[in-house]
C-alpha cells in the first residue's frame, strides 16, 4: 500500500442535490434555503440543511422544518454539463481519474507531483480553478486510501480541503462518527448505537465476534477493516456495471395495482431501455418493495434466458412484487419501488423457442411473442434516438406515482452500463 497520502476525492458542494447549480445560475437565490423537487426534496441547499430539511423528505415537512423554504424545478441540462466540467479539471492533472457520480470522483496523483507539486498543491489548484471557471464549491479530501479521502471530503464540507498525513490517520479517523463511514446507513448505525458503537474508534475497538453477530460476517469484517483504515482498494478508471436498475420513491401510495403497474412498466422502460443501448441482457430480476415504516423487501428471479425487453420485464417485475404484497398482507402502503437487472450478457446470440404454446410464451425472448416485443421495443428506441425521449412511450404508464422524481434527475443519477 502506498506510504504517502496521493488519492483524492473530489466532491461538488450540494451538486448532487443541485441546489449549488440552482443558487449560480439565480443570484437571488444565494443564501437563502432553497430545496429542488416539489413533492419530494431531491435536494437541499446547505442553508435548508441547517433546519433539517434533507434529500428525501416529503415536501410537507420540508415546509414545517422551514417556512421560508424556497423550491425549484431544475434545471437538468446545467447539472450534467457543470458535472462533467468539474471531472474534467481532474482530467487535466492526472489520467487515473474514477468517477462514482454525477458530482464526485476519485483521483490517484501519484505520478503527477512532478508536474503540478504535492497533493495538497494540486487539491487547492482543482478547486480554485472549479471555483473560478464554473462558480461552484468543492470539497476535496486527501489521504492514502479511498475510504479515508472520502472521509476526509466529507469532513472538509463545506468548500474545504482536508490533507490526512499518514502518521496521523488513525488520530483523524477514530474521533470521527460511525455514519461517515462507507456502508453505515440509517439501519446500521441504529444497530451500532445498540451496543455502545458511536465512533468509529469505539467501532475498531470493538470485538470481531460482536461485530459478525450484529451484522454479519461479510459487513462486520469490512467494516472493521475500514475502521483500522485497511482499504486495499485501487482505482478503477474503466469499470463495467454488473447490473442496471432504477427506483421510484412515492412518498406514501396505497399498495394496489393503479399505482404498481404504471410505475413498474416507468422503471422497466428506463432499464431496459439501457440495456439495449448496451447490447447487454441480463438473466436475474430484482424488486425491492418499501413500505411505509420505511422497511423494505427485496424478491428475485434469474431466468433461463437474458432479456432487455422493456414489457417482458415489467411483467416479471409485477410477478415479484406480487409475491412480496401476498407474502406481507398488513402492508397497505408503499413508499418505493425499484427493479435491477443484473448477470449481463456479452453475447447477442438468442437461442430460438419452438412454438408450444406454453403460457409463459411471451415472457420468453427467443419466442414468437418475445421477438416481437423486442422488435417494438427497437422501434421505439430508434425513434427516441432520432426524435428524443418524450417522443414516444408505453401507453399511459407515465402517471404522478411514476413522475414524483423527473426522470431528468434519475438519469443523472443512474450509471452507465
Amino acid at each position: 500500500m502506498e506510504t504517502t497520502a496521493t488519492i483524492l476525492h473530489a466532491d461538488l458542494d450540494a451538486f448532487y442535490a443541485y441546489a449549488s447549480v440552482e443558487q449560480l445560475l439565480d443570484p437571488s437565490l444565494r443564501g437563502k434555503p432553497i430545496a429542488v423537487g416539489g413533492g419530494v426534496v431531491l435536494a437541499a441547499s446547505y442553508e435548508a440543511r441547517a433546519f433539517g430539511v434533507r434529500g428525501g423528505m416529503p415536501g410537507r415537512k420540508a415546509r414545517e422544518l422551514c417556512p421560508q423554504l424556497i423550491f425549484v424545478g431544475g434545471n437538468f441540462s446545467h447539472y450534467q454539463r457543470l458535472g462533467d466540467a468539474a471531472i474534467k479539471v481532474l482530467d487535466d492533472f492526472t489520467p487515473v481519474v474514477e468517477r462514482i457520480s454525477i458530482d464526485e470522483a476519485f483521483a490517484d496523483v501519484a505520478g503527477c507531483t512532478h508536474l503540478f507539486g504535492s497533493p495538497r498543491d494540486i487539491a487547492t489548484a482543482i478547486r480554485r480553478r472549479v471555483r473560478t471557471e464554473l462558480g461552484l464549491p468543492i470539497s476535496i479530501g486527501v489521504a492514502r486510501t479511498k475510504h479515508l479521502a472520502k472521509i476526509a471530503s466529507q469532513v472538509a464540507k463545506p468548500d474545504g480541503l482536508v490533507v490526512v498525513d499518514p502518521g496521523t490517520e488513525l488520530a483523524f479517523l477514530h474521533d470521527l462518527p460511525v455514519s461517515l463511514m462507507w456502508g453505515v446507513g440509517p439501519a446500521t448505525k441504529a444497530r451500532l448505537a445498540e451496543i455502545g458503537v458511536e465512533t468509529i474508534g469505539e467501532l475498531a475497538r470493538t470485538h470481531s465476534g460482536a461485530l459478525t453477530r450484529l451484522l454479519g460476517p461479510a459487513a462486520g469484517e469490512k467494516l472493521a477493516a475500514l475502521a483500522w483504515n485497511r482499504d486495499p482498494r485501487k482505482l478503477e478508471t474503466r469499470r463495467r456495471a454488473h447490473s442496471a436498475g432504477a427506483q421510484s420513491a412515492l412518498g406514501q401510495k396505497p399498495a394496489v395495482a393503479r399505482v404498481i403497474v404504471p410505475t413498474l412498466l416507468h422503471l422497466a422502460d428506463r432499464v431496459a431501455s439501457r440495456l439495449r443501448a448496451k447490447a447487454r441482457p441480463g438473466r436475474t430480476v430484482t424488486v425491492r418493495v418499501r413500505f411505509a415504516d420505511l422497511s423494505a423487501v427485496t424478491r428475485s428471479i434469474t431466468l433461463d434466458q437474458p432479456i432487455s425487453a422493456t414489457t417482458m420485464l415489467a411483467e416479471i417485475a409485477g410477478y415479484l412484487v406480487r409475491g412480496v404484497l401476498a407474502d406481507h398482507p398488513r402492508e397497505k402502503t408503499i413508499s418505493l419501488l425499484a427493479i435491477s437487472v443484473s448477470h449481463l450478457w456479452e453475447s447477442a446470440e438468442l437461442q430460438l423457442d419452438l412454438p408450444l404454446g406454453l403460457a409463459d410464451e411471451k415472457r420468453r425472448p427467443g419466442s414468437k411473442k418475445g421477438l416481437a416485443r423486442f422488435g417494438a421495443d427497437r422501434a421505439i428506441d430508434k425513434i427516441r434516438e432520432r426524435f428524443g425521449k418524450q417522443a414516444v412511450g408505453y401507453g399511459t404508464v407515465a402517471l404522478e406515482a411514476a413522475r414524483s422524481v423527473p426522470d431528468e434527475f434519475r438519469e443523472l443519477a443512474e450509471k452507465e452500463l
